[in-house]
């Protein structure tokens, strides 16, 4: 995959002023700057930080957002490094970047809001709205609305841990070459949620990615690393980059189905396989037992396929979801 879908309709046709939060970047420039979101009751505001790359001649609106949970933080790092590698005289169209779109969880160490609700369920929002609703509109209209493509960074949740994943949409071809060229490990082909950002972009006619990749509430360092490539890649692919970034003619597998192997007793989990591990259809891939090891009882993969993600806490409850089995197509 050598070139994006803009490859033959690229033009030096000079960008115009690009208008924002009631912000003006001309072109050529960059600007950082924040967007009042709320107070907390000790009267300190909280802010949504915006940067954007705004390239001397036309090209796509891209945004990069991360922290939508406000305990997945590799995508923080991501947003950080991918904003480090980019000047804007070399760059084609205009790039915005939301690395901290759920400050308040982030304060909080905590995936959801003060409200208890989660922003990823509350798009495209309401002006007059709960605070998360208020959030999700506010990123809807100042942020999404701008764009033809966005890349929402992710973690797994709740001590989980995610194999670097692209997720979206993959019968929308161009959703499918933007997911290609990020050459994740695996490319997961995943419906919309109701209230979700994706949904709400895919609803406006938005191509959007979701990166998933390591665990909540650290630094991954392969998943940060893995995920700055692939943003430098999507944006190579959409022709926006003046020195474009390698794309790989090796493609990542495709995962149209998934399962949790859930546990169907309390006890003490003992993983034998690792995220990436291919498996077989009744291959044991750990155990259940008690404390002592006495008693054990076998989880088995439900298919061929790979390890998607899987719980890092040895502690299970009935019912608890252990491991994530992606089926190959």
């Amino acid at each position: 995959m050598d070139s994006g879908p803009h490859s033959n309709s690229r033009t030096s046709r000079p960008s115009r002023t690009f208008v924002i939060g009631g912000q003006s970047i001309s072109p050529g420039n960059r600007l950082r700057f924040e967007i009042p979101v709320a107070r907390l009751p000790t009267g300190t505001h909280i802010n949504l930080p915006i940067e954007v790359i705004h390239g001397p001649f036309e090209g796509p609106t891209v945004w990069v957002s991360a922290a939508v949970h406000g305990d997945e933080l590799n995508g923080v790092e991501i947003a950080r490094l991918v904003l480090d590698k980019l000047k804007p005289n070399r760059l084609f169209g205009t790039l915005i970047v939301v690395p901290m779109v759920n400050g308040f969880g982030v304060i909080n160490q905590s995936r959801y809001l003060p409200d208890r609700r989660d922003l990823n369920r509350c798009f495209p929002g309401s002006k007059s709205g709960s605070l998360a609703s208020r959030l999700a509109h506010l990123m809807m209209t100042e942020v999404v609305q701008r764009c033809q493509y966005g890349i929402d960074l992710h973690t797994g949740a709740n001590y989980r841990t995610n194999l670097p994943q692209v997720r979206g949409d993959m019968d929308d071809i161009e959703t499918y070459e933007c997911a290609l060229a990020f050459n994740s490990p695996v490319v997961v082909h995943s419906d919309v949620r109701d209230g979700s950002l994706r949904a709400a972009a895919k609803a406006k006619g938005i191509k959007v990615l979701l990166y998933e990749a390591g665990e909540p509430m650290r630094f991954n360092p392969d998943a940060i690393k893995l995920g700055v490539s692939g943003v430098m890649r999507v944006l190579t692919y959409l022709n926006m980059l003046k020195t474009p970034f390698k794309i790989p003619n090796k493609k990542p597998a495709l995962i149209r189905e998934s399962t949790w192997v859930r546990a169907r007793r309390s006890g003490i989990v003992r993983l034998s396989v690792e995220l990436g591990d291919k498996v077989t259809a009744g291959q044991k891939i750990g155990l259940i037992a008690d404390v002592f090891g006495d008693d054990p009882y076998t989880l088995k993969a439900p298919f061929d396929g790979i390890v998607i993600g899987h719980s890092n806490n040895p502690i299970a409850h009935q019912g608890d979801g252990i491991l994530h089995v992606g089926a190959f197509v």
